[in-house]
């Protein structure tokens, strides 16, 4: 990230638990934010299934370990309180209520702190049970049996988490008032998947196979993920394929034009596509198999 601290002298505390919001609080105090953790007695479920994972994302934060549920736990958290410019969460709404810490509460208690809640889905629908991979089904990022690469819907959300906190810092400046944001999980995986519901990684779609210029191949000894969209970059990976294009756009989506690249790239080895690569300044990476 930037070395440039935005967030310097904002002070964050997060009781969000999981990825999201362990991932956001690591992007604001990359920001220069002052963040503190409070997990319950049992500890963040991160800190047991991935604990190196949780240790990075809480590099530089404080930690304080309170039972929400009883009224020691809840004395000592409203004692963070008065000190806190934005509270991070990760509760159902109706959870945030009984601990006394509902948006209504606190606006009430404290007129300068904001409150980031990390939720499901937006709304009423926050209240329904979620997880990212049903996140993710939901928006058709999930192919077949086989489990996404990627948390795409946490992250997100830990992104758009983090832009929330951004806002409201901004808010604050302005109006000298805290400010209420919800960050969707599910709303996440809407923008991220975007661009397959404009068709645009769908196998139809320029990025989703249709272009030869942007696929996955085989080569001699691995593969080669060639992304050579412009029509600048097609161009040189054709003329090294020996393949002319008559239109420099039409061409490209051209089953002849495609077999002509596989063919091409089948002969060559990693280091023989590294080379070119770098001599004819096309975009490739070539991968193990």
């Amino acid at each position: 990230m930037s070395s440039t601290q935005p967030l310097r002298g904002v002070r964050v505390v997060s009781l969000a638990l999981n990825l999201p919001g362990p991932a956001a609080l690591m992007r604001l105090a990359q920001m220069g934010a002052s963040c503190t953790k409070v997990n319950p007695p049992a500890g963040d479920p991160m800190q047991h299934y991935t604990p190196d994972g949780y240790a990075l994302m809480h590099k530089g934060v404080k930690h304080h370990t309170l039972d929400l549920k009883t009224a020691v736990g809840q004395a000592a958290m409203h004692k963070l309180l008065p000190k806190t410019d934005v509270l991070l969460t990760s509760f159902r709404p109706s959870a945030l209520t009984k601990l006394g810490l509902s948006w209504k509460a606190l606006r009430k208690q404290y007129p300068a702190l904001s409150l980031i809640e990390v939720v499901g889905a937006p709304g009423p629908l926050a209240e329904i049970p979620g997880h990212d991979l049903t996140y993710q089904a939901e928006v058709g990022l999930v192919n077949g049996m086989d489990l996404p690469p990627s948390l795409f819907a946490d992250m997100g959300g830990a992104l758009m988490a983090s832009e929330a906190t951004l806002k409201a810092v901004l808010s604050l400046k302005t109006t000298g008032k805290g400010s209420r944001h919800e960050v969707a999980l599910s709303d996440a995986a809407a923008w991220l998947a975007l661009p397959r519901q404009l068709r645009m990684t769908t196998p139809d779609g320029a990025v989703g196979g249709a272009h030869a210029g942007y696929r996955i191949y085989a080569c001699k000894n691995g593969r080669v993920a060639v992304a050579a969209l412009e029509p600048h970059f097609a161009q040189r990976l054709c003329e090294a394929a020996g393949v002319q294009l008559a239109h420099p756009v039409k061409d490209l989506f051209k089953p002849a034009t495609r077999k002509a690249i596989e063919t091409f790239l089948a002969s060559q080895t990693r280091a023989q596509l590294d080379k070119l690569a770098v001599a004819k300044d096309i975009p490739l990476m070539t991968l193990n198999k």
